[in-house]
């Protein structure tokens, strides 16, 4: 089953830009990622973990996590401290690389586990695996530069990666979320992209921009028309099983269990989706 809450949507949200902070209380996000790593210069970090710690003082709609420096970073013990008091939903800790690392930041919170790295693809299982981890994500940009890859619209150099992250999130019942997109003036792009994520098995796609959260939500959700089908599909289901069958047909398709279980899948996506 789907998560109790979606992540259709993830937005990033610099640390050390207060106003932005305060506008993305009010967006259609899924989910928050207040950033403390490469979006904040290093001089900037100390107001950033402070302009954090305000923020979440007064409640939010919507699951808010830090994205910490890396571990081994000289901001490693004071973002550590932040995430532990400041009243985090979770943590997004980058460039996870093995199990180990996760285990080095099990702090009692849920931990998004950033897989940007050579290692971090070929390690995915093992991060997967370790109690806490509840999501895996994506970092395309520094994965593509660590396999020396070239640009690619329909990111081919990148498939094997991408789908090697969401089979070991899906192998371990985690949430695997698509990287980002950088070109913010590029829709078209950004939907196609967001297509292909939803076609990989992505769960949702993290944001660096408030223009991309509807086409998200979008490309991510269920709609009102699907949401028909799954219902119909269930009570073709329940009427066969009622009248002592195995299988049922719906629209000259055949309905075995497996198809009951994700149309009950889609329904719950559409009602956290829509209330």
């Amino acid at each position: 089953m789907p998560p109790a809450h979606p992540s259709r949507s993830v937005l990033y949200v610099p640390g050390d830009k207060p106003r932005a902070i305060d506008k993305a209380r009010t967006l259609n996000a899924d989910a928050i990622i207040l950033d403390l790593e490469d979006a904040v210069a290093p001089e900037h970090k100390p107001a950033a973990r402070d302009h954090i710690r305000q923020a979440l003082q007064t409640p939010w709609p919507v699951p808010v996590l830090i994205r910490v420096n890396a571990l081994n970073t000289p901001w490693e013990h004071d973002d550590r401290e932040l995430a532990l008091t400041a009243g985090a939903s979770g943590i997004v800790l980058p460039k996870v690389e093995h199990a180990h690392d996760a285990h080095a930041l099990s702090l009692g919170l849920p931990l998004w586990a950033m897989i940007e790295t050579p290692h971090g693809v070929l390690n995915a299982p093992h991060i997967a695996a370790v109690p806490g981890v509840t999501t895996l994500i994506v970092g395309a940009n520094d994965l593509a530069r660590a396999l020396r890859t070239q640009p690619h619209p329909d990111r081919t150099p990148l498939l094997h990666a991408l789908s090697s992250v969401v089979l070991a999130a899906r192998a371990h019942g985690k949430t695997p979320l698509d990287a980002v997109y950088n070109d913010i003036r590029d829709p078209d792009g950004f939907t196609r992209e967001c297509q292909q994520g939803r076609a990989l098995g992505f769960s949702g796609k993290t944001l660096i921009h408030p223009s991309q959260i509807e086409t998200a939500n979008q490309a991510f959700g269920v709609t009102a028309a699907e949401a028909d089908h799954a219902r119909e599909l269930i009570n073709a289901w329940d009427a066969a099983r009622n009248e002592g069958k195995s299988i049922a047909t719906h629209q000259g398709a055949l309905v075995e269990q497996m198809h009951v279980d994700e149309a009950r899948e889609v329904l719950a996506l559409y009602a956290a989706t829509n209330r």
